[in-house]
């Protein structure tokens, strides 16, 4: 196994950043070392490949795959989606008719179905508009595809028990060549874009932000700027849901929330 030195990835980020802009200056260096490793022990290639392949537009597609690879369910942990369901929306409603929500790094789109599948349940799909953003444009497109394989709905349907919904999930899809194929009116209101959370641009208020288990793969420094951002893309009052290994009680903007469910992290704005 190639072994992979800190000067190693400084050198990969510099190339990344100066040729094409994406910026992992800032990621946890154990968990972008490990995907680094992944890359060379898949396409059995040595650091010094990898470093001329990375000139190559046509690779970086796949190298952007493999770093910012996350692998997500439908539902996951169903009772973050019962204090969605039972607290959060209901407290949105209070203020605001419609709603707003983004999901950053919303990866191959189970969280963005599941959301949709949650409002058509509870009535209110057509008064929500969401966007659903992700910096790897490739998972993008499967996203908006809403196609997955035949046996991961097996999980996902254990899930959906567990989060108490009002049907079956089999009700959302239809099965074609071995996938499931969800039910593309679920997501007429989602526009799916590409952004970069690293870059930073707020570009809308929300009533809800969910970046569940993105973080993870930064360091602090660019944990507590993006942190920042989700407080600023949010209404007043709005809510921030964060993934269960997550936390924003030691950053820069920890004073303007309070916490709404610290088991499920769930955070409410409550200063501008």
């Amino acid at each position: 196994m190639t072994e992979i030195d800190i000067a190693d990835l400084k050198k990969i980020t510099e190339v990344v950043k100066s040729k094409y802009g994406y910026d992992f200056t800032n990621y946890a260096m154990s968990s972008f070392k490990r995907r680094i490793s992944r890359i060379l022990e898949m396409n059995n290639m040595s650091m010094e490949t990898l470093m001329k392949k990375l000139y190559d537009p046509g690779f970086l597609d796949d190298f952007l795959n493999e770093i910012t690879v996350n692998v997500t369910e439908m539902f996951r942990d169903p009772s973050f989606w019962r204090v969605l369901r039972d607290d959060v929306i209901p407290g949105i409603l209070l203020n605001h008719q419609t709603i707003r929500i983004w999901h950053a790094g919303c990866s191959s789109g189970e969280e963005v179905f599941s959301m949709a599948i949650m409002l058509r349940e509870m009535g209110l799909l057509d008064k929500v508009n969401i966007i659903a953003t992700d910096l790897d444009t490739n998972i993008l497109e499967k996203a908006k595809k809403g196609e997955y394989n035949l046996k991961n709905m097996e999980l996902n349907e254990k899930n959906y028990i567990r989060y108490q919904g009002t049907s079956s999930l089999k009700d959302y899809f239809k099965e074609s060549n071995g996938k499931a194929v969800l039910d593309k009116s679920l997501v007429e209101n989602v526009s799916f874009r590409k952004h970069d959370l690293v870059k930073g641009d707020v570009f809308n208020k929300f009533d809800l932000v969910l970046c569940r288990n993105v973080m993870i793969y930064f360091n602090q420094t660019l944990q507590n700027e993006v942190l920042k951002n989700f407080h600023e893309s949010l209404f007043k009052y709005g809510y921030l849901a964060i993934g269960s290994k997550e936390s924003l009680i030691w950053c820069e903007i920890a004073n303007k929330f309070i916490i709404v469910n610290n088991e499920e992290k769930i955070y409410k704005k409550i200063k501008d």
